[in-house]
């Protein structure tokens, strides 16, 4: 009787036992099943990544210099041409007293603005000068501290700048002469009945032919537009409070052009003023436009083509870096969560420079320590995870 009462005892606290292990099962916190990934060193480089396009440095609108019948033109789009080679010809109609005091005034205006491009050319010269004596300065100072390896990179970037300033300068001072001696043909050819050649005045490529049917045209009346294939840039435009963080001499990388590697460009300018534009959710933003010049040929780039622009605005080659994903907010700061001993260890940590994909981290995480990618709002310090 004594033995079958204590067998029953022992079979209700077994019984007992079982259910609670089943109810301690039940209710046991799980363990979170998570991604991860490793605070690592490496190059890590903030850009600002806008659309732009390709256009041509230095474009020429070849206008009708007289109103008259102008004839087929047979060039087509892509044509090379040289400086002085004649693409397109019009035959005058006769000139009344008012339109010979006209064509007299373009001789004469075509005379003031090639003296004006003569002007500007001194003028860059002597910034030029400038600029080179201050870098030649900046050199010497560089070895006593007098100025820091920024300032002196920055008055590399003036000098070159003016140097191309010039070359430009030049340009449109050898058009300017052109357009003199093309004016100047003009009224010669008008006043005899002759008819009028329309020569180049630079050696360019054909982008665009505006009128290429016979008809009679005014004069000013845009012909054709042709562009120096040697000099192409890059216009990318940009918020106006990411503009603040560009300057001149900055790298650009230029991507999604059709080619298989990126192009490198050079930042030129940053445009002064800003202009609105609607964006594609309707909203009116402030945008400036950033120049930079190619570093090498464009390829099979040409005037038009549409580019991605990346701004290097920082870049370092060996950072501790953690993705972006596995920061959070608590506070006023940020965290991370790392898995030590298969749990969640929450850490503040302190960050740096930081892209669409990686932070630069400076406080709170070793290398090598394992993070948790995009955790999940219910993951609490110390719970137990499963990686993924």
């Amino acid at each position: 009787m004594k033995r079958n009462r204590i067998r029953s005892a022992l079979l209700i606290a077994v019984a007992t036992l079982a259910v609670a292990a089943v109810l301690a099962g039940a209710f046991w916190p799980k363990a979170v099943v998570v991604d991860t990934a490793q605070v690592s060193r490496g190059p890590l480089r903030v850009t600002i990544d806008e659309d732009g396009e390709i256009r041509a440095h230095d474009r020429y609108v070849v206008t009708a210099p007289i109103t008259g019948r102008l004839l087929r033109v047979t060039m087509r789009e892509g044509d090379h041409v040289r400086a002085g080679q004649v693409i397109a010809v019009l035959v005058p109609v006769a000139m009344t007293p008012g339109e010979s005091a006209e064509q007299r005034a373009h001789v004469e205006s075509a005379e003031a603005a090639y003296g004006e491009a003569l002007a500007h050319v001194d003028h860059v010269r002597a910034d030029l000068e400038q600029a080179h004596r201050e870098y030649q300065r900046g050199k010497a100072l560089i070895e006593y501290g007098g100025i820091s390896k920024q300032g002196l990179e920055q008055l590399r970037v003036t000098e070159a700048s003016g140097m191309s300033d010039l070359d430009a300068a030049r340009a449109r001072a050898t058009s300017a002469a052109a357009e003199v001696r093309a004016a100047k043909a003009n009224l010669r050819a008008l006043e005899a009945g002759h008819p009028v050649e329309v020569r180049a005045p630079v050696d360019a490529v054909l982008l665009r032919v505006d009128e290429r049917s016979e008809r009679v045209v005014s004069a000013g009346a845009a012909v054709m537009v042709l562009a120096d294939p040697s000099r192409y840039e890059v216009v990318v435009d940009v918020l106006s409070t990411d503009a603040v963080k560009i300057s001149p001499g900055m790298r650009m990388s230029v991507e999604d052009w059709g080619g298989p590697v990126p192009i490198d460009a050079k930042v030129r300018v940053v445009e002064p003023g800003a202009f609105t534009k609607v964006s594609a959710l309707g909203v009116e933003e402030q945008r400036v436009h950033v120049i930079a010049d190619l570093s090498g040929a464009p390829g099979r780039l040409n005037d038009g083509y549409r580019v991605l622009g990346r701004i290097v605005i920082w870049e370092r080659s060996d950072v501790a870096k953690l993705p972006i994903g596995s920061l959070f907010r608590c506070g006023e700061q940020w965290c991370v969560f790392t898995v030590e001993r298969k749990r969640a260890i929450q850490h503040v940590v302190r960050i740096g420079q930081r892209n669409s994909e990686e932070a630069e981290i400076l406080d709170g995480a070793g290398s090598n320590q394992i993070v948790i990618v995009y955790p999940p709002g219910t993951l609490t310090n110390n719970a137990r995870v499963l990686l993924r």
